[in-house]
């Protein structure tokens, strides 16, 4: 081996070790970077079980537990006494904390009221089990209005529509009546959250015609055009009596096929038609 060599090598690995073994104390030197500390927990209040839309908060309706300090939601509160005597705008679960923008004012109280948006109605129909879709329209479902409506007299304009659209339920509850017999019945009432000029195609359709109830996948928001259907477009149009049929078309003959035969000098002739009968 090439001594001149041989010291280069031995040159290049000590200025290797060198190099790391700078680096190495420069990296335990180094002063580590100070931790950032946890922000501490905070008192929120929160639901002690599910709690329904328009309802008073009342105080077993909640309980204070120790929350993360970076997770806690905008808008929590302190102490039980800032929800308590306060109604629901929107239903809370269990465990969720109550937040200032789900309580209405505390002169507000409670009910149904209080979970109307501004600028929105509450229109309440009667229903029974099948226009109320079987019992499945409950609060926080989403439901088509149709409307079936005979104007005039001639019952073949009988016309049924989609008049409204992806509308939500926040009632639906029974009231006691009596019918035109003076007998005792219940009756369904559904209500309907709807913006005032729904609320009058609503009310029209359920004054002058019937209405039916169309539930929705709750996920489901796209509004589809429809064109209605009138009574008339379900059957199929006949020919009005006395009017000629169309004649059948003529039954061609069969060919006849002839079979000659001889037996004992005596010639006969045998006819088949293409039947098979003879």
């Amino acid at each position: 081996m090439n001594i001149s060599r041989y010291w280069w090598m031995l040159a290049g690995a000590g200025a290797s070790g060198l190099l790391a073994g700078y680096v190495a104390l420069v990296y335990v030197s180094a002063e580590p970077a100070p931790l950032q500390a946890a922000e501490p927990s905070r008192t929120i209040v929160v639901a002690a079980r599910d709690l329904p839309s328009g309802s008073i908060v009342l105080r077993e309706d909640v309980e204070s537990i120790e929350w993360p300090g970076s997770s806690i939601p905008e808008g929590f509160a302190v102490q039980a006494g800032d929800v308590v005597g306060r109604g629901l705008i929107v239903e809370v679960r269990k465990n969720e904390p109550i937040l200032v923008w789900k309580l209405a004012d505390r002169e507000a109280g409670g009910g149904l009221p209080i979970t109307i948006p501004e600028g929105m109605r509450a229109v309440s129909v009667e229903v029974d089990e099948v226009i109320g879709v079987a019992g499945f329209v409950l609060p926080g479902t989403r439901v088509d209005v149709l409307a079936t409506v005979m104007p005039g007299t001639d019952r073949r304009e009988t016309t049924t529509r989609t008049i409204l659209q992806n509308i939500r339920a926040l009632a639906a509850d029974q009231k006691y009546q009596q019918d035109i017999e003076g007998e005792p019945q219940y009756v369904t009432v559904v209500t309907l959250l709807v913006t005032p000029d729904e609320a009058e195609a609503l009310t029209l359709a359920s004054t002058e015609g019937r209405i039916q109830l169309a539930l929705r996948n709750t996920l489901d928001s796209e509004e589809i055009e429809t064109r209605g259907r009138r009574i008339t477009s379900l059957i199929t149009p006949v020919a009005p009596s006395g009017t000629a049929r169309a004649p059948r078309p003529a039954v061609q003959a069969d060919p006849e096929r002839v079979i000659e035969s001889y037996e004992g000098g005596s010639r006969t002739l045998l006819k088949f038609g293409t039947g098979g009968g003879r």
